[in-house]
Order: C-alpha cells, then sequence, then structure tokens
C-alpha cells in the first residue's frame, strides 16, 4: 500500500510540473539550463555539504511563483542558523549568546543556484565537458565538467537533473581530480501552491535581535574613498562588492572587498596596523580555502578564496595604497 502511494505520488509530480530540460546540445547548454531551473523551479529538500571530515545538513525551500524569487536555507547540525533570500538579497540569522545577529548581504550564491545567469564569463576560464549520465538521490543526472583555463581556479563537476535541470550535486575538484568540496541533495521534492508561511525565520522571544555583529549594518565603499587599488588580477576575477565595517576584537574598521570569476570568490580584507597587535604573515590552508596574510605600507592584508594559493598570493601583492598629498 504505501509503495502505491509513493508511485502515485512522483506520477502526479510529473503531471503538475512543466520540465524544463531538454536533450542537451553541448555541455554549455546542460548549464544554462541548470542555472535557469534554480530560479525558476520551486522545489524542497535537504542537501549535505561535505568538507574535508566536516558536514553539515541544510533544508531548503525555495519558490517563484511569479511574485519573485525566496528562498529560505536552515542548518540542521550544530548551531542553528538561517537565511532568507528575496531576490538578491539575503539576510543571516546567526544566534550569538543572548543575541542574534541579522547579517544583510547581496549578491550571495546558494546552493543550487551557484552558476551565474550569464555563463559567458566563465566561458572565458573554464572549458566544459559531458559525462555520462548517473544517479544521484533517485534520479537521472547529467554529468558535467568545468576544466580550469588556468591554475588560478578549481575544477567543478555539476550533475544536472536529466528531465528538471536543476543541479542535484556538485564537486569542487583539485589538480589530481579529487573532492575538496562537495553539496548534493540527500533529499527533494517539487513544491506545488503559493502558502508562503514558510518564509519567516524561527524568533526566539528569550533573544535579542541586532544589525550587524555592533548593531549597525556594513557601509559601503564608494571607489572615490578608495585609499588602494587592485592592480594585475589574474583572469576573469572581477571585484562584484566592497564594503566597510567594525569587527569584533579589531579596534579599527575593515574594509572587504569581494571578487569573483562567476564560480569562484575571493575576499581581501584590509585594515591599518594597530600598535601593539602582532601581525600575520604567511599562508594557511583550512579545507579547500587557502588563505594569504601580509603587511603592506602600514596595513594588514588577508585574502581568503577556495582557490589554490598562487590565486590568494597574487590577489595579496596586487594590493597598492594611493599616496596621500601633503
Amino acid at each position: 500500500m504505501l509503495l502505491s502511494r509513493l508511485f502515485l505520488l512522483f506520477a502526479l509530480c510529473g503531471l503538475f510540473l512543466s520540465p524544463v530540460y531538454a536533450a542537451p546540445e553541448d555541455a554549455w547548454t546542460v548549464l544554462q539550463k541548470a542555472s535557469e531551473a534554480a530560479h525558476e523551479l520551486s522545489y524542497k529538500g535537504v542537501f549535505v555539504y561535505q568538507s574535508g571530515n566536516a558536514a553539515k545538513s541544510v533544508q531548503l525551500t525555495h519558490t517563484n511563483y511569479g511574485q519573485g524569487e525566496y528562498a529560505r536555507m536552515m542548518v540542521l547540525d550544530g548551531s542553528p542558523r538561517e537565511v532568507l533570500a528575496q531576490g538578491s538579497d539575503a539576510s543571516i540569522y546567526n544566534p550569538k549568546n543572548e543575541k542574534v545577529i541579522i547579517e544583510k548581504k547581496r549578491g550571495q550564491s546558494m546552493f543550487p543556484a551557484l552558476l551565474p545567469v550569464n555563463l559567458d564569463g566563465i566561458k572565458h576560464c573554464y572549458q566544459a565537458q559531458l559525462g555520462p549520465y548517473e544517479r544521484v538521490g533517485g534520479r537521472e543526472a547529467q554529468v558535467v565538467t568545468l576544466s580550469p583555463k588556468d591554475h588560478m581556479r578549481y575544477s567543478f563537476r555539476f550533475w544536472a537533473d536529466k528531465e528538471y535541470g536543476l543541479l542535484l550535486k556538485v564537486s569542487m575538484l583539485n589538480d589530481q581530480g579529487l573532492p575538496l568540496e562537495q553539496i548534493g541533495f540527500s533529499q527533494l521534492a517539487w513544491m506545488e501552491g503559493q502558502n508562503m508561511d514558510w518564509f519567516r525565520p524561527k524568533l526566539d522571544p528569550s533573544k535579542s535581535y541586532v544589525m550587524g555583529a555592533d548593531g549597525v549594518p556594513p557601509a559601503k565603499v564608494d571607489a572615490n574613498d578608495m585609499d588602494f587599488d587592485v592592480t594585475e588580477l589574474p583572469q576573469g576575477y572581477r571585484k562584484i562588492d566592497q564594503v566597510k565595517q567594525m569587527v569584533p576584537g579589531k579596534q579599527l574598521p575593515v574594509t572587504q572587498v569581494i571578487f569573483s570569476d562567476g564560480l569562484s570568490s575571493i575576499s581581501l580584507f584590509i585594515e591599518p596596523l594597530v600598535k601593539g597587535v602582532r601581525p600575520r604573515v604567511g599562508h594557511t590552508i583550512v579545507g579547500a580555502t587557502n588563505i594569504y596574510a601580509l603587511v603592506s605600507e602600514g596595513h594588514q592584508l588577508i585574502v581568503v578564496g577556495e582557490v589554490p594559493e598562487a590565486t590568494v598570493m597574487q590577489f595579496a601583492n596586487a594590493v597598492s595604497f594611493k599616496s596621500k598629498a601633503k
């Protein structure tokens, strides 16, 4: 009886959903349809993020019914954390001590919407190759591998749902083709209806809610107010955001500049040196994340990114400070 009900449920899902996936012409066609499906379809599921020996499960609900695109993520393991996104705006609800810190983010790429809407940029940086069909979470998926054209980014492998195009799994690979990080659905279902009751955070009345770590949201930095330049970047990377904010434990504000090639992202942190505080210098690697720190003209520079070591080093050495008029 249970099996018959499950069969009927899957059959009804097939009737109510209009496929957005056709037979692929090439690898880029598969990825383009995967990019569109992530934004256009309505779905709910649980995906698992794996990095090294660490793993976290995240519940995702996403809808797009014409009134806009909405998504909610809830971390199911460890400390509770939620992300609510509307369009390109995202709010992160992060409980800390007796407060819940609400951080505003813009342009954040969240699984399965990891691919840019326009693939032209990454076409200059990666080569795409079709692979076989494989089963992921009980569904047939087309495998596509993106290999970098230089040594300034990692390779990626994508599993796109054969019927609807949605990304079911993504893996970041090192030079030997071994996975550094992996994200994939363990549960997935298609949604119907327009009930939006799920699009609200779980509020804890015992805690106070504040915007930003110090109650003040980060400030946008005007290009004319910058006292530094970042030049000679690796091919394909461009600046996508820049903010200045106070960080807990820091005496002076920290400037963060975010770069991306459409898939790989890098954050550059710049702060004035403080007397008596020992600066960080050198390279550190944590999982797939490379961190490179150096001191330049009275400033601490730290570059963080899920990219090879050579890339974070090049970004750090690409910073130059403008001479101040006397």
